[in-house]
């Protein structure tokens, strides 16, 4: 019976992403026209546009869906490129803005060469993103939170690591003992599963502190193997 769900599972999800598409599409259509109606009252406007908004977020979460579904089955290839990896961190922070009405700073510190790797810049954008918004969102201010870049040279294998915590426990994180990552955190919906899959996608795997429970809520931690350009 296991085996019967797992191999239905992709074909399940993609059927749920064809039968939502469509639909979320016509609202969404619709909710623009509205929003063109030079009629509307102030209390109009404001309901209509918090619809778009969540119709938007409903989008964006059936394309997050697909993706996982193709990734599950092995339907999507990954774009191969040279990204540097820890370059690519520091502009994704750049624009991230979780926290600031609550006194929540994020800093990038640590190593600034030596991570690139051969794959999806922009895959490895999202997933980025989603970790840094996740620990953003689950932090009460005020505090410095920090995205840490390290390399990490073991058995012969060098591995681009990124810790994202608290300043105070940037250590602890990355010598606590590994525990299984958290999907259902930060309020983001499909993000982190779908930042999992693709850092498993190059070779590299997530994680959060084992224990205790707040280092573990408050961290993630990411390692990726370097992968040296093929001459």
């Amino acid at each position: 019976m296991a085996s019967s769900t797992a191999e239905n599972y992709p074909p399940l999800i993609s059927l749920a992403v064809h039968e939502f598409r469509t639909p979320v599409s016509v609202v969404s259509g619709y909710l623009r026209m509205l929003q063109r109606d030079p009629d509307l009252n102030e209390r109009q406007r404001k309901m209509i546009d918090e619809a778009e908004r969540s119709c938007a977020r409903l989008a964006s979460m059936v394309s997050e869906l697909s993706d996982i579904g193709k990734i599950d089955s092995g339907a999507m290839t990954l774009a191969r490129q040279q990204v540097d990896l820890f370059a690519l961190l520091s502009e994704v922070a750049e624009h991230v803005q979780e926290g600031k009405d609550r006194e929540v700073r994020l800093v990038v510190r640590g190593t600034e060469d030596g991570a690139s790797i051969v794959g999806d810049a922009h895959r490895l954008r999202n997933a980025l993103d989603a970790i840094l918004r996740t620990i953003l969102r689950e932090t009460a201010g005020p505090r410095t939170i920090v995205a840490e870049r390290r390399l990490e040279r073991s058995a012969g294998t060098t591995s681009a690591v990124i810790i994202v915590a608290a300043d105070e426990s940037v250590s602890a994180a990355y010598e606590a003992r590994p525990g299984v990552f958290d999907e259902k955190r930060g309020g983001l919906g499909l993000v982190l599963p779908l930042a999992r899959r693709v850092f498993a996608g190059h070779g590299g795997t997530v994680w959060s502190a084992a224990e205790p429970e707040a280092l573990a809520r408050g961290s993630i931690v990411v390692r990726i193997p370097v992968t040296e350009p093929h001459c």
